[in-house]
């Protein structure tokens, strides 16, 4: 019983318009005069088209007066609305169709182009640092040092069990 009067006299305290408590607790100072509809994506009141939350908690747009007069004659039969009068309250309702919103865009042209991007300034980085910043190749890279490299390692028999000289035939002086 204290706890329900301490709670009591803590809510007491807050004066807060009643107006402003309504409009607060549905978000009104965010969607203004739309239409909550359903729970939609996190049961919060906002608008997003999406394939996995199809039925978005609150409307796209707010009620006009052609709109608040086709909501009515929409109760009725729906044989008597007009295609034109159809499509008028989906818009009113949702910003794009699935069709449009699952259509294509052009952002990989973007990301393409981003890509190339940057593969050719590595590329010129590449080949500045090959000009101006690294010195020329050891003479060892060439094939006459990398052959007599090659010659030593197999008289000194580098590895003889799995390695290199394990793969020479000492006797016919031939790879196996």
């Amino acid at each position: 019983m204290a706890g329900r009067i301490l709670t009591k006299s803590i809510l007491d305290s807050i004066r807060v318009p009643i107006g402003f408590q309504t409009a607060a607790f549905h978000g009104r100072s965010r969607i203004g005069s739309r239409e909550i509809v359903g729970h939609g994506m996190n049961g919060q009141a906002n608008y997003q088209d999406r394939i996995d939350y199809p039925m978005p908690s609150i409307r796209f747009r707010e009620d006009t007066a052609d709109v608040k007069a086709l909501r009515e004659k929409e109760k009725g039969d729906w044989r008597k609305l007009t295609v034109e009068e159809k499509k008028t309250l989906y818009r009113a309702s949702f910003c794009q169709t699935f069709a449009e919103f699952n259509a294509p865009d052009s952002d990989w042209k973007h990301s393409l182009g981003w890509a190339i991007f940057f593969c050719s300034l590595s590329l010129w980085i590449y080949m500045g640092m090959k000009m101006f910043v690294l010195g020329p190749l050891p003479e060892t890279f060439d094939d006459a040092h990398q052959k007599a490299q090659l010659k030593r390692m197999l008289d000194i028999k580098v590895d003889p069990v799995d390695g290199l000289s394990s793969k020479w035939d000492y006797e016919n002086k031939r790879w196996k």
